[in-house]
């Protein structure tokens, strides 16, 4: 598999499933500073021209969410996805798919001050979001109770941008032991090491 990738962007929710699964991967860079997003070879692989993107062979695929679901089931070996007929799948799907459904646009609402009914806005309000989040992890310590889980990968990377750089989110006690938890875990080390070591090239390439 190849992860196209850059620093500091949605990337990284792969680059550490990537780690997690265990597979072979390779990385390819894509220098969105530049514009390589626009190249057309690229285009061919995400035809909306960002990161992240795989290649598998014949199949490409772009959307974090469909990134992980396809990583977790290539990789069977790291139980990162209940099997098909596992009562749990059901939560593991829902997880899956709430950051980009849910948590991603209550956060740009919240960032800009929008205001919407909430019968108007899929994801119904910030708060809503939030209290629905907090509930989710009560039974933890992670979504589908002792098993991490690529949903994992998706909510607590979305929690971690929200909390450290967005900005948008205060945590609760919950939500903060749960994203320490999950960023403690040696796949997310190695990952931020990976993404140091670019930036630190870059540095080194400009200076």
């Amino acid at each position: 598999m190849k992860l196209y990738w850059a620093p500091h962007t949605r990337a990284f929710r792969i680059l550490w499933l990537m780690e997690e699964a265990g597979a072979p991967y390779e990385r390819q860079l894509v220098d969105i500073r530049t514009g390589e997003q626009d190249d057309p070879a690229f285009r061919r692989i995400n035809p909306m021209g960002k990161v992240p993107a795989l290649s598998d062979g014949d199949a490409h695929l772009a959307e974090s969410g469909a990134i992980c679901a396809y990583v977790a089931e290539r990789a069977p070996a790291a139980h990162l996805a209940p099997p098909v007929g596992d009562p749990l799948r059901a939560r593991y799907l829902y997880w899956m798919f709430f950051s980009a459904g849910c948590m991603e646009p209550a956060f740009l609402q919240k960032m800009k001050g929008i205001e919407l009914p909430k019968s108007a806005a899929g994801w119904g309000s910030f708060d809503l979001v939030m209290e629905v989040v907090e509930e989710a992890l009560k039974d933890g310590p992670y979504l589908l109770g002792e098993a991490f889980s690529a949903a994992d990968v998706m909510l607590a990377m979305d929690l971690w941008y929200a909390i450290h750089l967005l900005k948008v989110v205060s945590p609760t006690p919950r939500v903060a032991a749960y994203v320490t938890r999950c960023t403690a875990r040696p796949a997310f080390q190695r990952a931020e090491a990976i993404e140091a070591a670019e930036l630190a090239a870059r540095a080194a390439a400009a200076g």
